[in-house]
């Protein structure tokens, strides 16, 4: 078994666990359950904005930890202040150190898109979403059949969540491609082998249907890729490990999308010229 279908195996056991511990019924009854959805299409393609998604995410299967002393209040706060235009929370526990709690955390401090990054296989999941203050879910394409996503994805729609598809490769978006999509994202991380290539993103991006909004994920490291991503059509960019493993995740953020927004100024001005 490669990791993710390790990952994958283990959430069909946490959905039984936690279904039957806390009832659909419970979820409905949350506080954040009839909140209004912050639309992360809206602000990702925000010009104002940086197109930036910043994560919070503690450790992972291929780094093991990455910071586990940043408190989700501080950084999320600071993200924001930074100039992200959303933020992306991690709440697997086993792989990645993530919590529902820490979502609810970042929903209590911030009024802006929050991802819930998670590995989707059960409509319960969807319904825990809402109920924690998530705006918007992840479905990967490698995890679930494109009949099953579709199904997932109309039901996050109907329950008024936007959806961000993560694919690999173009088979896996040829397949997968649904109505019901907000953000289609390539992950320039293959969850099989977490080898990671910038040219995943490059590949892909004209294939993308101009409806949904695009975005790259993982790997990004330096402000300037973000200007070659920018130029090749992606609206936004997901950035974790970057920020993370940082002593300061919010300090990183900040100094990295000020040297992005003056890097994207100047091209845009050499553009004008």
């Amino acid at each position: 078994m490669n990791i993710l279908d390790k990952i994958i195996a283990r959430k069909h056991e946490e959905v039984a666990e936690k279904s039957s511990l806390v009832p659909v019924k419970l979820l409905e009854k949350s506080l954040f359950f009839e909140g209004k959805v912050v639309s992360m299409k809206k602000y990702v393609t925000d010009p104002e904005k940086s197109g930036v998604i910043s994560e919070f995410k503690r450790k992972s299967p291929s780094k093991g930890l990455i910071n586990g002393a940043a408190a989700v209040e501080s950084v999320s706060i600071g993200y924001m202040q930074a100039g992200a235009s959303a933020l992306s929370i991690l709440t697997d526990k086993d792989f990645f150190g993530g919590s529902n709690e820490d979502l609810k955390t970042a929903r209590k401090f911030n009024y802006c898109p929050i991802l819930r990054k998670d590995f989707v296989v059960d409509e319960y999941q969807i319904l825990e979403a809402k109920s924690i203050g998530a705006d918007c879910v992840l479905l990967i394409a490698a995890a679930l059949e494109p009949k099953r996503l579709k199904e997932l994805a109309a039901f996050a729609k109907n329950l008024g969540l936007e959806v961000l598809m993560e694919v690999h490769d173009g088979e896996e978006l040829e397949r997968s491609l649904c109505d019901d999509l907000d953000l289609v994202g390539v992950n320039n991380r293959n969850l099989k082998t977490f080898d990671v290539s910038l040219d995943t993103s490059l590949e892909l991006v004209d294939r993308i249907p101009s409806e949904f909004v695009k975005i790259s994920e993982s790997g990004i490291s330096k402000p300037e890729t973000l200007v070659t991503l920018k130029k090749s059509g992606f609206d936004g960019f997901l950035i974790g490990e970057n920020f993370m493993k940082s002593a300061r995740p919010e300090q990183s953020a900040y100094t990295f999308i000020k040297e992005y927004k003056k890097l994207l100024s100047k091209e845009i001005a050499l553009n004008k010229v």
